[in-house]
């Protein structure tokens, strides 16, 4: 046990923001499966996966993206994997959109009944627990901050295999789904852009980790 605390604890002053990476190494694709397996299996709110994952490995794509991507001018050309994470809008994340009827369904296999009251628990949520119909923009904000967990995890396991990454969000949005659109990509109806992920092998180590001390991101009650 304390072998394997040791060895995560080690991955997480490994991993870093990578700017750049080598071109000459690539990531396998035994590794980068096991990646977005733990993306997949990451939890979100009521287990409705409001997530999904682009891997751009076209050329041309990334090269078009990159005047509207500030945050990944070095990481677009640079990267192994380079991963636009995708979130859900209304159109499907709504109480009473068929995407979340169909998932309770036949994703979740719930008995009718349960679909029923598991239905009214998520419609109050929305409307009086996070006040999430306030805004298009709300409850697609609630859905990309779960995304963000599934980016979080597979940043943390490919640290832990030894693979660099770096979170983006130095990107125009309402640019980058415009080029995904014109690329019949991207549905804006059903998902809007979240986050983007680039993944492979430093060129270079980065200078030591710096955070605040436990003491003061912690309090005990």
């Amino acid at each position: 046990m304390e072998n394997t605390k040791s060895e995560i604890l080690k991955a997480y002053n490994f991993r870093h923001a990578c700017k750049a990476f080598d071109v000459n190494k690539k990531i396998s694709k035994e590794d980068f499966e096991f990646i977005l397996e733990t993306g997949r299996l990451s939890p979100s709110s009521f287990g409705f996966e409001p997530w999904k994952f682009l891997i751009i490995q076209n050329a041309e794509l990334r090269e078009k993206l990159k005047p509207v991507c500030w945050g990944a001018k070095g990481q677009l050309p640079t990267a192994s994997h380079f991963v636009i994470i995708l979130s859900r809008t209304i159109e499907h994340m709504k109480y009473d959109a068929d995407y979340i009827a169909s998932f309770m369904k036949n994703i979740q296999h719930l008995p009718e009944e349960i679909v029923t009251m598991k239905g009214e628990a998520y419609k109050t949520f929305q409307e009086t627990g996070f006040n999430l119909l306030e805004s298009n923009r709300a409850i697609f904000d609630w859905a990309c901050k779960q995304s963000y967990i599934a980016l979080a995890n597979m940043m943390t396991v490919a640290a832990q295999i030894g693979i660099d990454s770096c979170p983006i969000e130095g990107f125009q949005r309402e640019k980058v789904e415009e080029i995904l659109e014109s690329e019949r990509i991207l549905n804006r109806k059903e998902f809007g852009v979240a986050c983007m992920v680039a993944f492979g092998y430093r060129l270079e180590d980065p200078r030591p980790k710096t955070r605040q001390n436990l003491e003061e991101v912690v309090t005990w009650i």
